[in-house]
């Protein structure tokens, strides 16, 4: 028996003497003599606790997915819109007004375009329409909308080629009986004891690091758990004093961040203590991001600055750091070495996503592909072909999202492979990479080292693995980074490297539904570009070390060990929970019902009371402002020379007094 798994029995036999026990087992009296039937119980328990591990990790994902996606959609109700007879909810801060069946707020008549208008609100109850793409036929109380948008008020009229609608806003007192039908988020399904349940995970883990970690590293392993459980539960009950019940997101994130703290007990148990502090500031960055993501207004304000400082951090990269394997991605600064390609991650989800009324002008867009551009050169200067691959995908994503156009995003594509051809012709290990792909076989002492290792621990871990910190693969280079699952497979069994993607893919099938469901598109498709690159980078890290893609060297999110890619996974799950509308779900969304209008303020009536209003059928007065070139054309009106009016006007020029007037008027010039 190993020096230290002896040690550790030892502990295990002092723990177990605290337990009351009426008869004692003979295994326990032949160890009191010497015997070894005390390694047998130890084999015993391993077994139980892979068991266990296996158990547990199924019911936290089973639990957290029934949580996500069985829970029926309620939205919420903001205002109302009536056309005619019908009257139409308005359900989110920013709706597209259209006839298009994926319009917000469909209005199917003449003259009504496919995207036709968009309504927004703000965070102090504001309303505002928009006339998108600058064609005309949207009008506000007989006042021409344009690219700027014009604010209306409860019992405005607004109309759309002649085709009148009415605004209704929503009072707070209203709306707080509509939130009140909505159903609770996490109801049927406890987060505290799903939460119980990942505890209980942890102690069955701690304790398989107990049989093979040796006896000084004991400590800081057991303090790194505990550690992160109390984070979790302060965590949770935060949530619980604001009020919040959904605590899925999280409980998935403490999941995979409990397995990477498994990985980095097994491979740097040295380091536990500053695996604890990242941990620690991973956390209070999700929620301080969180926090921050509740203003949207706050949050667009900044979007500049944000893509400034990123290209700032990009260009310090690209001047400062040393080549490391053919790459210069890590920075160092005060003795603390970091990458600054995972920070500048949330900056451009942060800067990619926009609000809806943003999303159609060409140079918001423009402005975007211009950093987007920026990034991936100097990322190509770096020499980080995986990030930039990351990047590339994320950029699809928010592309598509803002334009919807196939077009554009077969146009990026065709880009993007002859710039990748160009790489592989310039960089020889990026090609080297790519030559041996599906030959790792051929030459396992080179250029397959890493992943002949890899998958051979795999394998050799089976379905349950051989316990936490008992593998051999940690030994190998990059290992408890860019061979991660790999280890994961071997130390704990293939069934728990495949509940960690499973619980990637449930947080991604939880975004893509949560952002159709957001209050506004900057939610919608920040979540969904987050979940892009998280999906982009576990599929590289997966893949690669199994040779079923070019090994790239891309981090596992939460699992591979590295305090700066912990750090972006979280902050990246802000944006998320941003776009989750489940109601008292999310702390980086305000209740509905705490939220007041501007119909609430004493002052929003008078302001409203100042602005013309028009009722259906009715046209401005003469001399008004309303009646001024910007003024809406009456729906079904004849033209002006078909009128009776313009008859009338025509008869009388051939009266003959107006001629006489004419020839005199003639004659007077001359």
């Amino acid at each position: 028996m190993p020096p230290h798994l002896w040690y550790n029995n030892k502990i295990l036999c002092f723990l177990l003497s605290f337990i009351p026990i009426k008869t004692k087992h003979s295994w326990f009296d032949r160890y009191a003599g010497g015997g070894v039937s005390l390694e047998v119980f130890s084999q015993y328990m391993l077994t139980t606790s892979k068991f266990a591990l296996i158990l547990l990790s199924l019911a936290i994902l089973i639990r957290c997915l029934r949580s996500m996606l069985q829970e029926r959609y309620e939205p919420e109700t903001w205002a109302y819109i009536r056309s005619g007879r019908e009257t139409l909810p308005v359900n989110h801060w920013e709706n597209i007004i259209g006839s298009s069946r994926s319009a917000d707020v469909l209005i199917q008549k003449p003259g009504v375009r496919r995207v036709h208008a968009v309504l927004t609100r703000d965070d102090a109850g504001q309303w505002r329409i928009y006339d998108v793409f600058g064609r005309g036929g949207v009008w506000a109380n007989g006042t021409k909308v344009g690219g700027k948008g014009e604010c209306i008020f409860d019992g405005d009229v607004i109309n759309l080629q002649g085709n009148m609608l009415r605004f209704q806003d929503l009072p707070q007192d209203k709306r707080i009986r509509l939130d009140e039908t909505r159903t609770i988020a996490g109801k049927r399904f406890a987060p505290a004891v799903t939460l119980l349940e990942l505890s209980v995970f942890q102690l069955f883990l701690l304790l398989q690091h107990a049989f093979f970690a040796r006896a000084e590293y004991l400590a800081p392993i057991a303090l790194g758990f505990f550690a992160l459980m109390m984070l979790q539960w302060s965590c949770y009950n935060a949530m619980r004093i604001m009020g919040r019940s959904g605590f899925e997101v999280e409980t998935l994130a403490f999941y995979l961040s409990t397995l990477g703290m498994s990985v980095a007990a097994t491979s740097t148990p040295g380091d536990m203590y500053k695996q604890i502090l990242l941990t620690i500031a991973a956390v209070a960055l999700f929620l301080l991001s969180g926090w921050w993501l509740r203003n949207l207004k706050r949050t667009a304000a900044v979007r500049l600055p944000i893509a400034v400082g990123a290209l700032l951090l990009l260009t310090v990269n690209v001047v400062a750091s040393d080549a490391v394997l053919g790459a210069r991605n890590w920075l160092e600064i005060g003795g603390f070495s970091f990458q600054p390609s995972e920070l500048v991650k949330v900056a451009y989800v942060y800067v990619g996503a926009s609000t809806l009324e943003k999303l159609f002008r060409r140079r918001n867009l423009f402005g975007f592909i211009a950093f987007s551009a920026i990034c991936v050169m100097a990322l190509a200067l770096i020499g980080d072909f995986g990030t930039a691959l990351v990047f590339f995908v994320s950029f699809l994503v928010i592309s598509f999202m803002r334009s919807g156009s196939i077009a554009t995003v077969f146009l990026a594509v065709s880009g993007a492979g002859l710039a990748g051809f160009l790489a592989v012709s310039v960089r020889p290990y990026i090609a080297q990479r790519f030559a041996s792909w599906g030959h790792v076989w051929e030459d396992v002492f080179d250029t397959g080292y890493q992943q002949t290792r890899a998958m051979s621990a795999a394998a050799a871990g089976g379905l349950f693995g051989k316990g936490a910190g008992s593998g051999w693969l940690k030994d190998i280079f990059a290992a408890n980074t860019d061979l991660v699952f790999a280890v994961i497979c071997e130390e704990l069994g293939l069934i728990i490297g495949l509940c960690a993607i499973l619980a990637m893919l449930a947080l991604a099938f939880f975004a893509v539904r949560s952002a159709r469901n957001g209050r506004s598109a900057y939610y919608a498709i920040a979540a969904c570009a987050s979940m892009s690159i998280l999906l982009t980078q576990l599929a590289l890290n997966v893949f690669g070390s199994l040779d079923i893609l070019p090994f790239t060297g891309v981090t596992f999110p939460f699992v591979s060990r590295g305090g700066t890619s912990l750090l972006s996974c979280w902050m990246l799950m802000a944006f998320i929970k941003g776009a989750d509308n489940r109601k008292d779900a999310s702390f980086a969304v305000r209740p509905g019902g705490r939220l007041r209008s501007v119909v609430d303020d004493p002052l929003g009536p008078r302001i409203a009371e100042k602005r013309p209003r028009l009722s259906k059928g009715k046209t401005p007065a003469a001399g008004s402002k309303a009646a001024a070139k910007n003024t809406a054309p009456a729906k079904n009106t004849a033209p002006a020379k078909n009128t009776a009016a313009a008859k009338d006007k025509a008869a009388a020029k051939n009266t003959p007094a107006a001629k006489g007037g004419k020839a005199k008027g003639g004659k007077a010039a001359k």
